[in-house]
């Protein structure tokens, strides 16, 4: 199992996460399937079938968010309470009203909630208590919040917050394409999106292009300033880096000529290895990452 996308949270300094009181606060509010007249429900799952719900291994550890969704298309209420209003305007004469229509919905939804069927997700996150790293597999911020906000119902006081340098990304990333080069165990890859900081929001993409060429400089002293990056660390992780500090399309490249997992006799084994090696790559990765954008900004006072 490998994070694909990175929502990165800082743990405070004096962070005390107990693992024992965290297994037992997940166990507690576990995903329970949606009732008869529920859109959604959230809970805890196992990262892994014999695992508790705080998956340990070397000092970090994995919880899992699960989420079970009603699929219920707007378009097919609306075609049904249609009908069903038509239906009504010829027994009563005229055309129904706004409340009548309200209702009718209404009515439509209750019948069809209890059929729908029903999606599922996951949202994985990685908690490193030594490092104080708290990150979480998704690039949708609004799924990261809501995988917090969930631990804190549960009765944890999680102060995690989300990682701020002292260098903007995107001011970083505009300089690094002006220099043709980025700094340290860093090197830019071929995809890039630029935006123009004017009133229009013109936005410039490159995909599989060479980010050194003259007119990639040319945007840039036009005003443009580049909200995502292509990069590549240590030659062993590519990804894309965002002006929003969000880590995206992480891929793990030339890391070992021949991965541990391979050589695993199980799937827990395979998937305890996999683990390891994975968040001792990002323990070092973000640090570094860390530096290159100036270090962390302080806590406000």
């Amino acid at each position: 199992m490998r994070f694909r996308n990175l929502c990165i949270y800082r743990l405070p300094a004096d962070s005390n996460i107990d693992a024992g009181k965290l297994e037992k606060l997940l166990a507690a509010r576990p995903l329970q399937p949606c009732g008869g007249f529920e859109m959604e429900s959230h809970g805890w799952v196992r990262p892994q079938p014999e695992s508790g719900f705080l998956y340990a291994l070397n000092r970090h550890w994995l919880c899992a968010l699960g989420s079970a969704q009603k699929i219920l298309p707007a378009s097919v209420v609306r075609q049904i309470a249609a009908e069903r209003a038509d239906e009504l305007a010829a027994k009563q004469g005229h055309p129904v009203g706004r409340k009548q229509m309200r209702e009718i919905k209404a009515r439509v939804l209750d019948e069809l909630l209890p059929r729908a069927l029903t999606r599922r997700q996951t949202t994985s996150a990685w908690i490193d208590p030594a490092g104080r790293w708290f990150v979480v597999d998704t690039a949708a911020e609004a799924r990261a919040e809501r995988l917090l906000e969930t631990l804190r119902k549960a009765g944890h006081d999680v102060t995690a917050r989300r990682l701020d340098t002292l260098s903007s990304p995107a001011a970083a990333m505009t300089g690094w394409l002006a220099n043709g080069e980025v700094p340290g165990e860093f090197t830019l890859d071929q995809d890039l999106e630029l935006m123009s900081g004017e009133g229009n929001k013109a936005i410039v993409r490159y995909v599989r292009h060479g980010l050194d060429g003259k007119d990639i400089r040319a945007h840039i002293a036009s005003g443009k300033v580049a909200t995502r990056v292509g990069m590549t660390w240590k030659d062993r992780i590519s990804f894309v880096l965002t002006e929003r500090l969000q880590i995206k399309r992480v891929a793990f490249v030339n890391i070992l000529d021949h991965e541990p997992a391979q050589d695993a006799e199980n799937e827990q084994e395979r998937f305890d290895l996999d683990f390891a090696l994975m968040t001792g790559e990002f323990a070092s990765f973000l640090a570094d990452l860390v530096k290159l954008l100036g270090g962390e900004k302080p806590l406000a006072a």
